[in-house]
């Protein structure tokens, strides 16, 4: 059963899950908030801090061979597999490693535009600027035409029938996001790779996962893609490290490395082992969800399944933040609040909401939610990482609201409470 309007865990295990994370209900200067921005930078695992400052502390260099090195060295060993084949699900290929995810994308979209024969490359109109900037810079660089797939300004979905229209015999690339980063709604990648290359058989396709990570389980082996990234800051890491996947034949073409390496290794230089502790423990906090529900000793099984329990917990605080309750009127009925690219079906939407309040604009806006305790976030048309998405959505901006699974139903009733009444002063 896919419990289309989520379910919840248990209240002990949403209160135990949120005591995992620094400061999730109060920032120490400023006092009791809602973060609802996790978009932007998620809750921090405490663990994942601990795990980066603890091995931070540490001179020892990796590659020597006394015993701290050699655990340093065991430490980037064993997150690069299970990075590759927890998070990302692959049984093959390589890991990208750089300092932030955008450098991934860049990384990934060069080495295939570089080296592909092709006169074009499609691309959303809804990526990530990290995507969208990436295409357009290696297609100047390249000669090739740049071809942009509209969304469905109603959904926010990137329909697998228009994917068609753009992709020919002479693409080379072919990249398509994960989930929206304003409306959370989910790409159906899968049948974006079907369509696409019933087309071109060999085309190489890559995937922003930045945003969709965080909420559901990926698995490049069954999706067929070349290259999907994430960031552990948005997904309850630390800043200063991007992954991203590539595929076997995308590691085999040419690309930046010491002559001495294999060619599946694209590290330079010392790798940062604190990045790829905290990274594990990640992993190990969603395989500790997981063991609440399977019994099973198969830690990509127990990742799969906290991830899945993540998804229907957040699908849940979806439900109940559009929907409210009895006693407290959802953002779909309340009176005054627009929900932007709103759609019924939750199965295929992340926890994120895009919303405008009448009377007030969308930066204003933000400000009265931070004076009430509230950290949201504005996207609007005079940003230059938000102008060519809202508007490709048919909006000029949005506020973006958008909680994590540790958040609580009460945490989601106080921000109804909030939007209301912010609503009702600037309805006056």
């Amino acid at each position: 059963m896919q419990y289309p309007n989520g379910l919840f865990f248990s209240d002990d295990l949403q209160k135990n899950l949120k005591e995992k994370f620094y400061h999730a209900d109060s920032d120490p200067v400023h006092g009791k908030r809602l973060f609802f921005d996790n978009s932007g930078g998620s809750l921090r695992l405490k663990k994942c801090v601990e795990a980066k400052a603890e091995l931070e502390a540490f001179p020892d260099c990796p590659e020597r061979i006394h015993e701290r090195s050699v655990y340093l060295k065991s430490v980037v060993e064993n997150g690069t597999r299970d990075i590759l084949e927890i998070i990302f699900g692959a049984k093959s290929g390589a890991l990208i490693t750089e300092l932030t995810a955008s450098q991934t994308m860049f990384h990934m979209v060069s080495l295939i535009m570089e080296n592909i024969q092709g006169s074009n490359a499609v691309v959303s109109s809804i990526e990530h600027p990290s995507a969208f900037d990436a295409i357009e810079y290696y297609c100047k660089k390249t000669g090739k035409e740049m071809r942009v797939i509209p969304a469905n300004q109603q959904t926010g979905f990137i329909d697998p029938d228009d994917v068609v229209k753009y992709v020919d015999e002479n693409t080379c690339l072919l990249s398509v996001m994960a989930a929206s980063n304003i409306a959370g709604s989910i790409m159906d990648i899968k049948a974006i790779v079907k369509k696409a290359r019933q087309i071109k058989p060999d085309l190489y396709i890559i995937s922003d996962a930045v945003q969709h990570a965080p909420h559901a389980a990926i698995d490049v082996d069954e999706l067929g893609i070349d290259g999907m990234n994430f960031a552990p800051y948005k997904f309850f890491g630390v800043r200063g490290c991007g992954f991203a996947y590539v595929s076997d034949r995308v590691a085999n073409l040419p690309h930046h490395k010491l002559i001495a390496k294999d060619q599946k290794v694209f590290e330079l230089g010392t790798s940062a082992p604190g990045n790829f502790a905290a990274a594990m423990e990640i992993i190990n906090y969603v395989c500790e969800i997981g063991k609440n529900f399977i019994q099973t000793t198969n830690k990509k099984e127990l990742y799969d399944e906290g991830m899945k329990r993540i998804h229907l917990q957040e699908r849940a605080l979806l439900y109940r933040m559009l929907e409210g309750t009895y006693d407290i009127p959802g953002l779909r009925h309340i009176p005054g609040v627009t929900v932007y690219v709103d759609t019924d079906d939750l199965t295929k939407r992340d926890l994120i909401a895009a919303i405008g309040i009448n009377g007030i604009d969308f930066t204003e806006c933000v400000a009265e939610y931070q004076k009430r305790g509230v950290t949201v976030y504005e996207r609007v048309n005079t940003s230059i990482y938000s102008k060519r998405i809202v508007e490709a959505l048919g909006i000029e901006g949005a506020i973006r609201v958008s909680p994590l699974h540790c958040n609580g139903k009460d945490d989601i009733d106080e921000f109804l409470k909030i939007t209301k009444s912010i609503a009702e002063e600037f309805a006056k």
